[in-house]
């Protein structure tokens, strides 16, 4: 009898560690989620519409992130070890099509006829990051691995470093009167900051005092374009 009942005792013993166990995992993921949604929340901003958008810009102290314009999707990436990303072969690494490639010097025109001044222009060293920001033909063009792809993060310290670094180089301020250009990739936006542009899209920061950014606006690239000849009437 004695036998049988501590058995009892230790089923029961085991089913309530075992729910008890469920409950913290429970309650942790819930905590979790709203630590993830008090982060978008808090770097989500009111947008501003597209004219007062362009108005904000001219006044410098942004940081505009491109997603790299359109690409060409019969092609795919083969990265088979580091600096493999550096290759525009179409065969090795997946490039820009024409039309993206048409999109980016449209692009870089319209802001220029926008009159938005410009500091900083960074890449993320893919040739497909690197070729949209020199199409836009505003300035020298600086490589970066802050803002590389998430599918190569492995050979720069895992995801996690190349998301906190990409939200630092958010969060830094332009010099005076400028805004910064970043062009990287959909991945690193999507988990870097609250969006997920789409190519050739723009996303425009703001840089706090307290070392984050606050989203004030999106922009695609037909209208850049559209902004820009509406300038022009």
């Amino acid at each position: 009898m004695t036998s049988q009942f501590n058995h009892r005792v230790m089923v029961i013993e085991d089913k309530l560690k075992i729910t008890l166990t469920v409950s913290f995992i429970t309650l942790a993921l819930f905590f979790l989620s709203l630590s993830i949604n008090s982060f978008a929340a808090s770097n989500t901003g009111d947008h501003l519409d597209k004219q007062t958008l362009v108005s904000k810009l001219r006044e410098g102290g942004y940081n505009i992130y491109f997603r790299h314009e359109a690409t060409d999707w019969s092609q795919s990436d083969n990265v088979k070890q580091i600096d493999d990303w550096l290759s525009c072969d179409g065969t090795k690494i997946r490039q820009l099509s024409d039309a993206g490639r048409n999109s980016a010097i449209a692009t870089g025109a319209s802001i220029k006829s926008l009159k938005i001044p410009i500091g900083r222009i960074m890449a993320s060293p893919y040739c497909r990051t690197m070729e949209t920001a020199r199409l836009f033909r505003l300035g020298a063009v600086e490589a970066t691995r802050e803002v590389i792809n998430l599918r190569v993060a492995e050979f720069f310290g895992g995801r996690a470093t190349i998301i906190s670094s990409a939200q630092e180089l958010l969060a830094k301020k332009p010099s005076s009167g400028k805004n910064n250009i970043i062009v990287a990739h959909g991945n690193v936006a999507r988990n870097a900051t609250p969006v997920y542009p789409d190519e050739g899209e723009a996303v425009v920061f703001k840089p706090d005092t307290k070392g984050g950014f606050t989203l004030v606006g999106r922009l695609t690239a037909e209208e850049w374009v559209m902004l820009a000849e509406t300038a022009g009437q």
